[in-house]
């Protein structure tokens, strides 16, 4: 569930079978208010364009669609005592590019494709104004789940990187708070070959910030420090010095950063 703002008018989006359904209550009361939205629907539903729009977009999409029973309303649209209601047009073809929703969120909702034609009988500017903000809701979307699939790939690796610390820099005997301190000494490593910075610094300098300092980073960022962490695992692994890793690392990152935002200033964190 999600909501758009149309030329001042609340919009809300809904997500059915994986398919974007647009309100057309919501975008009906940009037309003449909430009191008529249904007959607003009632009245587009009437016309034979739109049944004729509907019928074929369920053809394509629909193979349930009983075409026997659109053929009955084709015929019958435009004609003075013809009346159709969404819900009555969901029942008898068996249509799915319509539902009709009750409760908190309740009112008539169609797929994007018919939501869109039917913002055409609001009026032309609105239409191509739900079509753009429609359309910039899905680039955040999309931004969002790269970012979210970066951010996990990054946890996984932390359990990569946190193993071999484990592993090989762990005395057998260690208290709680000597571990943890060993375990941060080690993010810090990753931090500073990428931000030049530790975890304390950063809080220091952002106290109005909630989160750490990977909570802000970019997309480029957490690949980068995602690398970095399979590649420390590698280096302890192999008994390299903290001081060696964190040179080599962060002539990694250099590298990495420089290639993946194609720049020609690379940030340069040690000398």
């Amino acid at each position: 569930m999600a909501k758009i703002i149309v030329q001042n008018t609340p919009v809300t989006i809904l997500v059915q079978n994986e398919q974007d359904y647009i309100s057309l209550t919501d975008m009906a009361t940009a037309k003449d208010g909430d009191n008529r939205s249904a007959d607003i629907i009632k009245n587009w539903l009437r016309n034979r364009y739109t049944i004729e729009f509907l019928g074929t977009w369920e053809i394509i999409h629909n193979p349930n669609f009983k075409v026997v029973e659109f053929d009955h309303f084709r015929m019958s649209a435009g004609l003075p005592s013809f009346v159709l209601s969404a819900t009555e047009w969901i029942e008898k073809t068996n249509a799915i590019g319509i539902i009709v929703r009750k409760g908190r969120y309740g009112g008539t909702y169609a797929h994007k494709d018919i939501a869109f034609e039917f913002g055409s009988a609001i009026n032309v500017p609105f239409k191509l104004y739900l079509i753009e903000e429609f359309q910039r809701l899905k680039e955040e979307e999309q931004k969002l789940i790269g970012w979210s699939a970066k951010r996990e790939l990054s946890k996984i690796n932390y359990r990569i990187h946190t193993d071999a610390i484990k592993t090989h820099l762990l005395p057998s005997e260690i208290t709680r708070e000597q571990a943890t301190r060993v375990y941060a000494d080690e993010a810090d490593v990753l931090n500073v070959a990428m931000f030049g910075k530790t975890a304390r610094q950063w809080r220091e300098e952002n106290p109005g910030l909630k989160g750490n300092i990977r909570d802000y980073a970019t997309i480029n960022e957490l690949i980068c420090l995602s690398n970095m962490e399979n590649l420390n695992a590698v280096f302890i692994e192999q008994g390299m010095p903290q001081s060696e890793r964190l040179m080599k690392l962060n002539q990694i990152a250099i590298h990495q950063m420089t290639v993946l935002e194609s720049t020609e200033t690379p940030r340069k964190l040690l000398k």
